[in-house]
């Protein structure tokens, strides 16, 4: 029997496409193994978003190396499109596959592990097409996600997706409405619309996230939830914001990268708004969706950033109270206009100040989750185990309730009667 082991790093849309590997790898016969198990076949879905992320993917191929030094290794995505050379040259290394021609990989696999042919698919990327590669169900998941889109336009000075990723393209809205259609029919209750920069979703062939949206909600027969995994702020449309209030299947929870909150900081980043408009939109959207949850990516040490600038982002986080956040320090990333920049941060101060923000983070994180008791929410079932359900409500908080009964995959009304940090306590109503 032929094994295979996986190791997935990076985003949302990352884990979606490493599903397609799994189930191809499944269609083709073989059995999966933990990725610290010998196997046949390591698939490494890589991501270059930062230093540490490559460091991280780089580790990865490693370890599969002295795993198995006889199996075929092959090295998947961002870190692979943008280091192509240096991962070709690891040696164990077998086939390397940038960010496309992975549908043209899969059709190939087969042939590959047969005749454990080595073959370098990394191009550079210019009119590429949307690859869909389908995903009907998810192992062990009552949430699927779904890549309908890929690619960025937006090049802030410090990213080095656009490169790694291409440009923006995205998946014909009958496509998405065909495969929501088969992940729901398979079980999935709530599916997760994912991109590198989803709300720009459809402007590469004539629609928009809006429209797909409301054709889902339309056309997709069972489908109790619909989530987001991120949008930009001025992706935000008054079409969007109105299809959200009114209907309660669209998750009550919104991810609004702000990055910073210091305007010159943003206008560093190459970041389309400025912190009053930001912090207006998200006024906007409390009035009219209550307790909803907004979450964020933050940066800092910025090159240039200065304290002025560090003590500017934390009184505007005040401003707007976040349910959580995403700290990332900030990453030199050769290739892109920030890298060139003068007056890079010490690390120290990066940790620092990333620190700090960490810590505003699980106060806010507590903060709301204290908000929401005597409050009653529908929470998709993902675990029963001892008499104990646990899943995410609309609003993404983790809520645990008792019940002897089999509710997963099911929408249960709970009312939220304890909270910590971690998650909310409630019990179930009818």
């Amino acid at each position: 029997m032929t094994t295979f082991a996986i190791s997935t790093l990076g985003c949302k849309v990352n884990s979606y496409e490493s599903e397609a590997y799994i189930a191809k790898c499944l269609e083709l016969g073989y059995q999966q193994v933990d990725f610290k198990e010998k196997a046949d076949i390591y698939l490494i879905n890589t991501c270059a978003v930062t230093n540490t992320a490559s460091s991280k993917s780089r580790q990865k191929i490693h370890a599969a190396i002295k795993n198995n030094p006889q199996a075929l290794i092959a090295v998947i995505g961002c870190y692979s499109q943008t280091a192509e050379k240096e991962v070709a040259a690891i040696e164990g290394v077998d086939v390397v596959v940038g960010s496309d021609s992975k549908d043209v990989f899969l059709d190939q696999l087969a042939d590959l592990v047969a005749q454990r042919k080595k073959k370098n698919y990394v191009h550079e990327l210019k009119e590429t097409a949307f690859e869909a590669l389908p995903v009907e169900q998810f192992s062990a998941h009552t949430r699927a996600f779904l890549k309908i889109q890929d690619g960025c336009n937006q090049f802030c000075t410090y990213c080095v997706i656009p490169y790694a990723r291409g440009r923006e393209r995205s998946m014909p809205a009958d496509e998405v409405i065909r495969l929501s259609q088969k992940l729901v029919d398979h079980g999935h209750s709530e599916i997760v619309l994912a991109g590198i920069h989803t709300g720009r979703y459809g402007r590469d062939i004539g629609t928009d996230l809006t429209a797909l949206l409301s054709r889902m909600l339309q056309e997709v027969e069972g489908l109790k939830r619909i989530r987001l995994s991120s949008i930009e702020m001025n992706e935000l449309t008054e079409e969007f914001i109105a299809l959200m209030e009114k209907e309660k299947r669209i998750a009550a929870h919104l991810h609004i990268p702000i990055q910073s909150g210091s305007d010159a900081v943003l206008k560093a980043m190459h970041r389309p708004y400025t912190i009053q408009e930001y912090i207006e939109k998200i006024e906007e959207i409390r009035r009219r969706i209550p307790n909803i949850s907004i979450s964020t990516d933050i940066m800092v040490g910025f090159p240039n950033e200065t304290e002025e600038d560090h003590q500017e982002t934390l009184n505007n986080l005040e401003k707007i109270h976040f349910s959580f956040m995403h700290v990332f320090p900030y990453s030199k990333r050769e290739g892109t206009a920030a890298a060139l920049m003068k007056n890079q941060i010490h690390g120290t101060i990066k940790k620092q100040r990333a620190h700090q923000l960490n810590e505003l983070s699980k106060q806010y994180r507590l903060r709301y989750h204290q908000s929401m008791i005597g409050q009653t929410v529908e929470v998709i079932v993902e675990k029963n185990k001892n008499g104990e359900c646990s899943g995410h409500s609309s609003e993404y908080i983790p809520v645990v309730f008792r019940s002897d009964e089999m509710l997963i995959g099911k929408c249960i009304r709970v009312e939220i009667t304890q909270a910590d940090e971690n998650g909310c306590f409630g019990e179930r109503r009818v």
